[in-house]
C-alpha cells in the first residue's frame, strides 16, 4: 500500500506548466511546509515535501492555492531518477496528489496574511492592550488538569 496523508502550509504559490500534445493537461508543483511533531535541538521544525498534481487537480491547485495557505493533500509516493549531462544519477521524492483540500477558512487565512503584513510594533501594541487570557481555577501552571489517581481503570468510559 502507498498512501500519503499530508498537512501543511504551502511555501509558495504553485507552479504550473501544461503538458505537450494533443490534449495538454496542467502539472502543477508545491511543497508544503509540514510541521514536525518533536523537535530535537539544532534540528528545523518542519519537513518540505514536494507535491505534484496533475490535470483538474493541477488548475485547480493553480487558481486557488496561495503561499502560506494550508491544505491537506492525499496521494501517493512516487520516486524517480534520472541521469544529468555528466552521467552522474539522481533521485527524486514527490507526493502524487490524488486528493486536496483547503484546511482552512478563507477568512482565517486571509485575516493571518494581513497579521503578518503589518509591521511588529502594531502587533506588539495590540497583546499589550488586550487582557491576559487567565487559566481556569483547577489548571496548574504548566497548562494541564490534574488526573484524580483514585479512579480505577474499570471506572473508565473506554
Amino acid at each position: 500500500m502507498n498512501k500519503v496523508i499530508l498537512m501543511g502550509r504551502l511555501t509558495k504559490d504553485p507552479e504550473v506548466r501544461y503538458s505537450q500534445g494533443a490534449e495538454p493537461f496542467a502539472v502543477a508543483r508545491y511543497t508544503l511546509a509540514v510541521n514536525r511533531r518533536f523537535k530535537r535541538a539544532g534540528e528545523p521544525d518542519a519537513d518540505f515535501i514536494g507535491c505534484v498534481a496533475f490535470g483538474k487537480s493541477g488548475e485547480f491547485a493553480e487558481k486557488y492555492f496561495k503561499k502560506g495557505q494550508m491544505v491537506a493533500i492525499t496521494g501517493r509516493l512516487q520516486v524517480r531518477s534520472w541521469d544529468d549531462n555528466e552521467g552522474k544519477k539522481h533521485w527524486s521524492t514527490d507526493v502524487v496528489v490524488e486528493e486536496q483540500y483547503f484546511a482552512e477558512s478563507k477568512s482565517s487565512f486571509e485575516n493571518s496574511q494581513r497579521q503578518s503584513a503589518q509591521p511588529a510594533q502594531n502587533a506588539q501594541a495590540m497583546q499589550a492592550a488586550a487582557p491576559a487570557p487567565t487559566a481556569p481555577q483547577n489548571m496548574g501552571a504548566d497548562g494541564f488538569y490534574p488526573i484524580d489517581e483514585s479512579i480505577e481503570d474499570d471506572d473508565l468510559p473506554f
